[in-house]
């Protein structure tokens, strides 16, 4: 009995250090790179008709997804999600900038990506490029993709693809992840974490 007693005390001792050093470190409510390091740079096609740097938008937070306008379930939900968080934001939603990288270059231009994400939020931007410059794209951020087989009609395909969200800083480093099926409260709360830095 004076052993269990010795052993939970122990524990209990062990376990506030730690408590103590996650709460201190950590304000969000996802996923945290700790340290932060900067975001891989790429240059890819824009469905704004621009070309699309990540360092065009220092100065503001950004959400960088993965996904394609053909997606049934998964990336609908994380846009929609990302576009009430937006809105729960009011004034300083100006400040937060989504860009969703495709998948699926095979189908989504730049103008399909347009009128996608514009459905969401106009202020949502696409991006699209080679399957080449996709690929080193999803390398640097660790996205995998694949296609599996189908029967019939080859225009009918899906792709799985990893579907988690990264959150940049205003300095441009990665800060947070969000996996799929983060609440929009939870999501508005990690950005207004890094909108106040």
């Amino acid at each position: 009995m004076y052993m269990s007693k010795a052993l939970v005390a122990i524990i209990a001792l062990l376990l506030v250090p730690v408590t103590i050093s996650a709460a201190a470190t950590s304000d969000f409510k996802t996923g945290v790179f700790e340290p932060p390091r900067t975001a891989p740079e790429f240059s890819l096609r824009g469905s704004d008709s621009a070309e699309f740097k990540l360092s065009r938008y220092r100065g503001k937070v950004v959400a960088l997804g993965f996904g394609y306008t053909s997606c049934p379930d998964v990336c609908p939900t994380t846009l929609l999600y990302l576009a009430q968080a937006r809105e729960k934001l009011g004034a300083a939603g100006k400040e937060f900038q989504v860009v969703y990288v495709t998948v699926d270059p095979e189908r989504d231009s730049p103008e399909r990506l347009r009128k996608y994400l514009t459905s969401f939020d106009a202020t949502f931007i696409g991006l699209t490029g080679t399957a080449e410059q996709l690929a080193t794209v999803r390398k640097a951020y660790g996205i995998t993709v694949t296609r599996p087989p189908v029967q019939g009609n080859s225009a009918t395909y899906f792709m799985h693809h990893s579907s988690f969200v990264y959150l940049i800083d205003r300095a441009g480093n990665l800060r947070a992840m969000m996996p799929f099926g983060v609440s929009v409260d939870d999501i508005a709360h990690d950005v207004k974490v890094l909108l106040s830095k």
